[in-house]
Parts: C-alpha cells; structure tokens; sequence
C-alpha cells in the first residue's frame, strides 16, 4: 500500500457508520504508521469508521497503563528496541561502551517487565497485537556487525521470555514472515528517525501497520477443503498405473504430495472439512485409501465423490452436505481447466492450482492453505465437527421431502440450554462465522459483543445438542433483551449441522417459556445468504419477512410443529441470566 492510497482509503471511510477505535501505543512519532494502520483497518471493517489514538512520545509502559479502563476495540503496540533503552536507538542514544551495556539490559528488562505487567491489566475483550523490535540494534557492542555479541544475545533472550509471558494474552506478529514483507535492510531510515522522530521506512511502516490489522481484524477463516486425488492428493493416475504404484514419498521423488497429504490431516484434525472430487474409478480409489503408509487417513475425507461426471456437481453435492455456501470452500486441483469449470459454477469459490513439479509453487500453496484456515483457537465443537457431518446424513435423508415424524421422535435429541453469566468465545465464534441462519448477517468485535450485555434487559443464550447419533456441541446462539413481557432478539444464529431437527422451534419455545413473553421481537435484515433463515420465519409467521418483525406467542403455537426433545438447562446457568429489566 502506497502512502496516497491510504490516504484515500481513509478519506472515504462512512462517517456515519459504528466506529472502531484503536489505541496505538509506540515510543516514537507515530506519523505513517498510523495513517497505514488505520487505512489497513478501514479496509478490513469496510463497515466501520476506524479511529487511531496515539500515547506519550517515548513511554509505551505509561500509554499502556493509561488503556487500563479505555473503551477501545483494540490495542496495537509495534515496539523498538529505542523503547526498551533510548541508548539502542540512534535519536537519543546517550553513552555506548563496554560499562554501559550492563545498564542497558538490566534497564530493558524493567521497562519489558512494566509493558507486560500494563497489558495483562487491559481489558480481557480487547484485543493486543504486538510487534516485537524489527529494526537493528545500533553498533554498541564490541563484536564486529557479523558476529552475535553476547550482550546482543542476552537482549534478544530477554525479549523471547517477554514474547512468551505476554502471548498467553496477546496476538504477536509472526517475525519471519513480516522479514519476508518488510526485508530487514530495507527497514530503517535514519534521516527520518533524526529530522521527524520516525525510525521506520515507508514500505516498513506499512508491513508493520498492516501485519498489526490481521491480528486486530483476522480474517474469517475457511470451513472445507475440496481436493482432487490423482496427481494432487498423490502423484500419479491410479487406473493406469495402478493403486500400488501411485507415490507420495521422497524416495519416488514425489513428496511433494505427502507434504499436502500431512497438511490436509492437520486441517482435519483442527476441525476443517475435507472432501474429494475425482474423475476415478471408485473401486481403484478404494483400493489407494486401503495402503497403510497413507498420511490422510480415509475416515478424514466425506464426501468421497469419485465418478466420471464433472466436479462441479460433485462439488455440489459435497457443499450440500456441509450445508456451507461455495465462498466458505477451497478446491484444489492440479488441472486449470477443471478449477475454470469450477469457479464458472461455484463463485465465490477460491480455486488452487497443485503444481505437480514446481517446488517453489508448491511451498507457496502450502502456506496459502495455512492463511486460508488458520485460527487463533480450536474449539471442541472444531474437534467434533466432522462427525457430526457424518451424523447429519440421516436426518438429510430423512428430510429429502419432509423430516419423517417417527424418526425424529426416536432421535433420543437433548437440547440444553445455556445463559451464562459471563462471556463464552464459542458464541462470538459462531456469530461471526455464521452466514445461512442468521437473523441479520451483523459481525462483532469482541469489546462491542461483551459491551451488549451491560444493556438493561440483556440476555445471552447458548444452544447445545446431542442425539443418539452423538453430540453436535454449542450450535445456537441467541441476544437480546427484555422489556416487561416483551422479548427484542437482536442476534439469532444456528449452525448448518443442526438444520432438520426442528431446533429453531425449540429455540422460541424456551423463549417465550421462560421469559413469559407476549411477544417477540426480531431485527430482522435479508442479506444474500440468510435465505435457510427466511424461510424457517415464514414458516411460523406466516409470511416472508422483508424487514423487523414480531412474532405473537398464539400465532407461534398455532404454527410450530411437534418438538420431541428433552430440553435441559445447563448447570452453569446463571440465575440472574437478565441482566437488571428496564421499567
């Protein structure tokens, strides 16, 4: 990003839209690192006027400090080696030499000691990204520029033990990779630091500022991971040479695909769905998926859809039975024509080439892939989630024309429901990230959500649920408040693993049960995706809302069909689970 381009980015941010502020704590001029971070953030919150405020010139502990009670969205700290000592900076160096060192680090450590001791006093909602010292050290130490100086080691010890004390609460930018934007003899710009108090480049100002906005606006991550088989999942066309000869070892020169095999594995086991689409012969595939030396374990892959008809309507069905939309999917194929086919009818869809005998290419998609689905955490719902896609596969059936009374009736299905007193991330998560049931497609950062439930009235509640054919975790989440005997929900979501089990329904009865609500209120908004949604408020309103709406308790009963589940309440509700009713 050019320095005119984020000026522009930020002349045109909404005015009237929600702000998002972030508190900028550095020790030098903030200057373009600012306008970057802002013009980074504003790109990522489209939706949000973003608002930067800086701290006190040379003092990244007192600014922190100051945050203790703000009311920010986030909290960015891209800290210098000048901020630990003003003698490892050139600006204010003050004495260098062999009695100064021992000065130095015992000096750094305190003010380490103090940014450390400030941050774990911010806020738990607020997020903290940081930026450990990426210029280099000024020449203070008697080795010559090639050589590791003791001292220089005991500082960079000193800061590794600060990184690890202060990760448990703060998200850090990963050094190499800001090395690989930002190359460490491009970075620092001694005119500037002199003349303005700026130590940093342009193009360092802006891979930092924009490396500090994935971490305090990441990206949702994707769901599923399509992938082909011959020549990408191995190397190699199975039928012609057949299932004992297809390779992904470094003996057969062909581990290339065994790396993709190992990453694949650990995206499953991180609860990302993995399916296949290949033009095979599905006894040839069985046979491959039967080797023992395979990396993928085959109980990690559903869908299997091996035919000879095109992927797209493989990719189809594979879509249908997550029950995710195409933009939440990457497909993978070492053939351009059929990622062309692809992407013509699933857009939205990111499509991967493998290149079979491009290394460099090959590291690349590697690390792509990782971007595309990292998380800052995996839940236990991550954990079960492809068995419980397993496990969906009867009710899909079951609900090809209409959900069979008599099968959901020996369902043995428990929906427990949860209200917490404080915060569970899992109900955030899932507000985020999903986009078919969702009563107004609304995204939060985590410092707005937590805020919601000061509100007179409020009220969050949590959704679990598990059948005879296993435990599908926390699957709904709904906010709101209470006024008297009327019910406003604000958010509403459900995952697409519970859609056919009548758990919406049950979401309303329990509402209008223990709230003893006359009516309930819905912040309705269409969005291009919510359509499961719209039709589940069409079935017990009557009519397909446009717009708010409410809905009566008589017009619901009238409406709702059967429910057989045992509803049960969680044992750490909280019995003061609305916060205090206005009048």
């Amino acid at each position: 990003m050019k320095l005119t381009e984020a000026l522009k980015i930020l002349q045109q941010a909404p005015e009237n839209a929600p702000p998002f502020h972030v508190a900028l704590a550095c020790g030098y001029t903030p200057l373009h690192v600012e306008t970057f971070l802002g013009a980074h953030l504003q790109q990522r919150l489209a939706d949000r006027r973003v608002t930067i405020s800086t701290g006190v010139y040379g003092d990244v502990p007192g600014t922190l400090a100051g945050l203790k009670d703000a009311a920010a969205h986030g909290v960015a700290v891209p800290l210098e080696w000048a901020d630990l000592d003003p003698r490892l900076g050139y600006r204010e160096a003050g004495n260098w030499g062999i009695k100064a060192l021992p000065g130095i680090i015992s000096g750094a450590m305190a003010v380490l000691d103090r940014i450390a001791a400030a941050v774990e006093e911010i806020r738990l909602d607020i997020p903290v990204a940081v930026c450990l010292p990426s210029l280099p050290l000024p020449p203070i130490f008697h080795t010559a520029g090639w050589q590791a100086a003791e001292a220089q080691l005991a500082l960079d010890r000193k800061v590794a033990e600060f990184a690890s004390r202060i990760g448990r609460r703060c998200s850090l930018v990963n050094s190499a990779r800001l090395a690989e934007d930002s190359p460490p003899g491009e970075r620092y710009d001694l005119k500037s630091d002199l003349l303005t108090g700026l130590p940093y480049t342009l193009p360092h100002a802006a891979a930092v500022a924009s490396a500090l906005s994935r971490l305090l606006a990441p990206p949702l991550p994707k769901k599923g991971l399509i992938t082909d088989l011959d020549n990408t999942l191995w190397r190699g066309i199975a039928g012609e040479i057949g299932p004992e000869n297809v390779s992904w070892d470094l003996a057969s020169h062909s581990q290339l695909h065994g790396l993709y095999q190992k990453l694949l594995a650990a995206l499953a086991e991180e609860g990302v769905l993995i399916g296949a689409a290949s033009k095979n012969d599905p006894a040839v595939v069985q046979r491959v998926f039967e080797r023992e030396d395979l990396l993928l374990r085959p109980d990690r892959i559903f869908p299997l859809e091996v035919h000879w008809s095109a992927k797209s309507g493989s990719i189809e069905r594979i879509l249908r039975t997550w029950n995710i939309s195409a933009d939440d999917v990457v497909f993978v194929d070492d053939s351009a024509m059929e990622l062309a086919e692809a992407a013509y009818a699933h857009p939205g869809m990111e499509c991967l080439l493998f290149p079979t005998n491009d290394y460099a290419a090959a590291y690349a998609l590697l690390r792509r892939l990782r971007d595309l689905f990292g998380k800052p955490r995996v839940s236990e719902e991550d954990a079960i989630r492809l068995e419980s896609i397993r496990q969906s596969a009867p009710f899909q059936a079951a609900s090809g024309e209409s959900t069979s009374e008599t099968f959901l009736q020996e369902a043995e299905a428990v929906v427990t429901f949860d209200f917490p007193a404080g915060n569970d991330p899992r109900a955030l998560d899932l507000v985020n990230k999903t986009n078919q049931f969702n009563l107004n497609g609304i995204r939060y950062q985590e410092a707005d959500w937590k805020n919601r439930r000061t509100r007179p009235g409020a009220f969050l509640v949590i959704v679990s649920y598990r059948d005879k054919f296993g435990p599908l975790g926390k699957i709904a989440v709904l906010d709101g408040r209470q006024e008297n005997d009327n019910l406003f929900i604000d958010t509403w979501v459900m995952s697409c693993r519970a859609f056919s089990r009548r758990i919406e329904h049950q979401c309303l009865e329990a509402m209008f049960d223990r709230c003893a609500a006359r009516e309930i209120f819905f912040d309705f908004r269409p969005t291009p995706k919510n359509g499961p949604l719209q039709d589940f408020l069409a079935s017990v309103s009557g009519r397909r809302p446009d717009a708010p709406f409410r809905l009566n308790r008589a017009l619901f009963e009238e409406k709702r069909p059967r429910l057989y589940h045992r509803v049960t309440e969680s044992p750490t509700s909280s019995n003061s689970w609305i916060t205090s009713r206005s009048a």
